[in-house]
């Protein structure tokens, strides 16, 4: 059965790092603690004295000073890793921490999960050829040497780099080293770390290349396991669920969010703040639990992202400028049908193009699987397809040798209709109204990856709110665009109502619009 040793690096917060020692080795498992040597020595005589009587608890036998970004910290790193080889013979796997880390699932569960398979997790990708990196300098990490800190040194950073680029001082990665990069929170077995140890002894070549990367804790132990390692024993993920926003910054979980942690496929999360006890004593008390079950649902990012958006209402950017392209022709009419349901606006264009024959097309903004013919390119992708809005909708026209046109659009696209409203062609708006239950938005949610069938239902039950919230609120912006031409078709409303607006919307007699508006199953859910 598996026994992992923890490796946590710290530097803050002594009553919690003695916490955290206490809990996770009260059930068989280890840990070993490097603390910052730039923190006060008196947390850190405080933690060895609280410790010392605790056989399953180490300490690296040498103290680094760490920097954020420097070799500090993979060396503090290697010195906790070696203090837990060394101390702990039985452990099987060797499990990266910080401070602010606690378990989302039981010691039960991890141990399970970590015998299931015989592999390593370390999130491992090429460091040249993904976009692991968003922002900042990439390759400069690895072929310029470094030896100023960029946070509290950034002038002496950038002159660095300046002067070794003038004097053609670039260096080249190790021949026989493919670069990886990855999250810095792994788990690896114990030959896996003891291999590591060992190349870290015979390659002093890759060790003093590293030494002078920048952020070499995203590509160290990335780069050395994948080296030793075969591919299909290494799983390319992190056990441990973080979360960062637009700025790059982690997002930090609080005293409400036990539901949400408890139900990813994490076995620990960070960063939890220190303020969160409630949180903290929880999920202390699941570590230690047996026969606890967890229904992993997995939809925390995705939570996050909806949550996050909804809560600037999609306005911390200014509405983006599109490229415009010429007119869709002052002879041309273009009809466009919202609706939140799509297969209602999908089942009122087909019932279009049988009684009218008029052209009609569903969410080609939305859906990439929206059929349409082949226009030399520009329709392959949705992101060509909204960039290229105008030429598109141009070339539809042509193709069809029409003047008259429908599509469908999500109302959440009110900066699309508004271009198309901008055009110097006819533009009318139809708005389908529906009526939206409890089961249907939760139905909704899973749909769109907001949560699934194994979601808690305390979780359904504070995201239920904000969705109908979000659905409302689209139809809001849209009556405040002040769109003219705006006709609306209601599910609660009887035949006869719809019956005028759909007619004076497609330009068409009241007795055809009138056999679409009787459909008999266009609002069935």
């Amino acid at each position: 059965m598996a026994r992992i040793a923890y490796i946590l690096l710290c530097h803050k917060d002594p009553e919690g790092i003695i916490a955290q020692a206490q809990r996770l080795t009260a059930v068989g498992d280890y840990i070993s603690i490097h603390f910052d040597a730039r923190a006060k020595p008196s947390d850190y005589d405080k933690i060895r004295a609280e410790l010392a009587d605790n056989p399953n608890v180490t300490f690296a036998k040498r103290r680094a000073k760490c920097g954020w970004g420097e070799w500090s910290l993979v060396e503090a790193t290697l010195q906790a890793v070696e203090a837990a080889v060394d101390a702990f013979p039985r452990a099987t796997h060797f499990y990266m921490l910080s401070g602010d880390c606690m378990p989302i699932k039981s010691a039960e569960f991890a141990h399970n999960f970590l015998d299931r398979d015989d592999v390593d997790y370390i999130e491992s990708v090429d460091f040249f050829n993904s976009d692991w990196i968003k922002t900042g300098i990439k390759e400069e990490r690895l072929i310029y040497r470094h030896y100023f800190n960029e946070r509290n040194s950034k002038p002496l950073f950038y002159a660095s780099m300046r002067w070794q680029k003038r004097l053609n001082l670039t260096r080249k990665v190790p021949a026989d080293i493919a670069m990886q990069i990855g999250s810095q929170w792994w788990c690896l077995r114990r030959r896996t770390v003891e291999w590591v140890l060992d190349f870290c002894k015979k390659r002093r070549d890759v060790m003093r290349f590293f030494r002078t990367t920048w952020i070499p804790d995203e590509t160290f132990f990335q780069t050395i396991v994948r080296h030793l390692v075969p591919d299909y024993e290494i799983r390319s993920r992190t056990l441990t669920f973080l979360m960062f926003t637009d700025y790059g910054m982690p997002v930090t979980f609080y005293n409400d969010h036990y539901d949400l942690l408890h139900s990813q496929d994490y076995l620990f999360a960070r960063k939890i703040s220190p303020d969160a006890k409630d949180l903290k004593a929880r999920l202390g008390k699941l570590y230690a639990a047996v026969g606890e079950r967890f229904d992993i649902s997995n939809e925390g990012r995705a939570l996050f992202k909806f949550l996050s958006g909804r809560g600037r209402v999609g306005r911390r950017f200014a509405p983006r400028f599109w490229e415009t392209e010429s007119s869709l022709g002052r002879e041309r009419t273009l009809m466009m049908v919202t609706c939140k349901k799509w297969h209602v606006a999908k089942r009122l264009v087909e019932r279009v193009r049988q009684v009218t024959n008029l052209p009609a097309l569903d969410y080609l903004f939305n859906e990439a699987s929206t059929p349409l013919p082949d226009l030399g390119g520009i329709q392959s992708t949705l992101e060509k397809r909204t960039r290229h809005r105008r030429a598109l909708m141009r070339m539809l026209f042509d193709y069809w040798h029409t003047d008259q046109l429908i599509v469908c659009i999500d109302p959440a696209n009110v900066d699309l209709m508004q271009d198309f409203y901008n055009d110097k062609a006819k533009v009318r708006l139809l708005e389908v109204e529906c009526d939206f239950t409890d089961d249907y938005l939760i139905g909704h949610a899973k749909r769109v990856g907001l949560a699934s069938d194994a979601t808690p239902q305390e979780t359904i039950e504070r995201l239920l709110p904000t969705i109908r919230y979000d659905v409302r609120f689209e139809g809001d912006r849209i009556r405040d665009a002040g769109f003219p031409n705006l006709l609306r078709l209601r599910q609660s409303a009887t035949v006869d109502e719809n019956t005028v607006p759909l007619a004076e919307f497609l330009d068409i007699p009241l007795a055809k619009a009138r056999e679409i508006a009787a459909t008999d199953y266009l609002f069935v859910d």
